[in-house]
């Protein structure tokens, strides 16, 4: 069999290069024509087949058969100013891989070397998809629309993790990430004076019984062995402090885990805005947009990597997750039409003062961890369909 962990760390130098480069050239949603432009050059010298597309978005091939597993890397940056001193900071002003998608794409390049260096030892294919659009409206949407996830046995995917250290990898069973549906509430009411409230129907008021009324929803209709937030994170109204308001305008965003306890609470929410209007006479629109749905780890595909480690745990120490993230992943979109296995990279090492949160400008990650998830993600593979 053949030991993917030492064949990355060999390429090793070159996860780095690929990374820096990234890093210092950092692009955003699906205006990544310098990024891909990269990827496809490595792909050419690699002599893999591959497809680019208008969003930017690249998928590549290697090998040949009925089984194909697929491997995926999000390459968008995020709008974030890079404050690091450090030789390979951004020089896209305003700019930065500020959530370590840099990282994914040097790591599936790697895999691409080694899967292709070993492309006759594969009894089907790996499908290497290049994603854009991961940080803005779920750009595996237009993956899949492309023909990503076409006759794919599985899908498997990492995110680098500044909570866990550089070696460690940590995995879900069962729920990842919570499904995000984002609103806004346009709540009508009746300008009057300050003075003389009865001539008026106050938005203001109408706003603050929402607020106070929805949060009932988590505390007594749910679970509280089930998870869910609602977050109002923009309110406006108003002209004047001595006069009742015409409209207000919220904004915000519901999280959950599961599908189920999702379609619950967005009724219920629809439900409890729309009387509490009509309870203080006034009236309301509102607009639930269906953002990133919530998805879990395929059971079979949890034993997998439990099976990965015991073979491997010289290489790195997996651990479960003891909670799903509240936090969203487009990776969702590929689970909802195959089986998926998605887990976290840790990226943390404080001796060298790597430790920062993810979004934030000083984010950075061990480069150690490129050969950890390169290995990773080519076992994953090897169990499957090398010979």
């Amino acid at each position: 069999m053949i030991n993917f962990f030492e064949e990355a760390k060999k390429i090793h130098n070159e996860m780095i290069k690929y990374r820096r480069y990234l890093h210092m050239y950092p692009e955003v949603d699906r205006q990544l024509f310098n990024t891909a432009n990269y990827v496809e050059n490595i792909l050419k010298h690699l002599n893999i087949n591959y497809k680019r597309y208008d969003n930017c978005g690249i998928i590549a091939e290697i090998g040949s058969g009925n089984n194909i597993i697929a491997l995926r890397a999000d390459m968008d940056a995020l709008t974030v100013e890079d404050k690091k001193n450090v030789t390979y900071k951004s020089r896209n002003n305003g700019l930065m891989h500020a959530c370590g998608h840099d990282a994914h794409t040097s790591i599936l390049l790697g895999s691409a070397i080694l899967l292709k260096k070993f492309e006759k030892r594969l009894n089907g294919k790996v499908r290497l998809i290049f994603q854009p659009a991961e940080e803005t409206d779920g750009g595996a949407k237009d993956m899949i629309k492309l023909g990503a996830l076409d006759n794919v046995n599985f899908i498997c995917g990492l995110h680098v993790e500044e909570n866990l250290d550089t070696g460690i990898i940590g995995i879900n069973k069962g729920i990842v990430s919570a499904a995000s549906n984002p609103f806004n509430i346009l709540i009508k009411g009746k300008g009057a004076h300050g003075a003389h409230p009865e001539d008026g129907i106050d938005p203001i008021v109408i706003a603050a019984k929402i607020i106070d009324n929805t949060q009932i929803i988590l505390s007594r209709e749910i679970s509280p062995f089930n998870s869910a937030v609602i977050t109002f994170g923009k309110i406006s109204g108003g002209t004047a402090q001595n006069a009742i308001a015409e409209d207000v305008f919220i904004e915000g965003i519901i999280r959950t885990l599961g599908n189920d306890i999702r379609k619950k609470i967005l009724e219920r929410f629809t439900t409890i805005v729309k009387s509490t209007a009509e309870m203080y006479r006034g009236s309301v629109q509102i607009n639930i947009v269906e953002g990133y749905p919530s998805f879990k780890n395929d059971d079979s595909l949890f034993e997998l990597m439990k099976k990965i480690y015991i073979k491997n745990e010289n290489y790195f120490k997996l651990i479960e997750l003891e909670n799903p993230s509240m936090g969203v992943e487009d990776f969702a979109y590929y689970t909802e039409k195959v089986p998926g296995l998605y887990y976290k990279l840790g990226c943390r090492n404080k001796e060298k003062g790597i430790y920062h949160p993810a979004h934030g400008s000083y984010f950075d990650i061990d480069e150690d961890c490129l050969w950890i998830g390169c290995g990773l993600q080519c076992s994953i593979v090897a169990e499957y369909i090398i010979k």
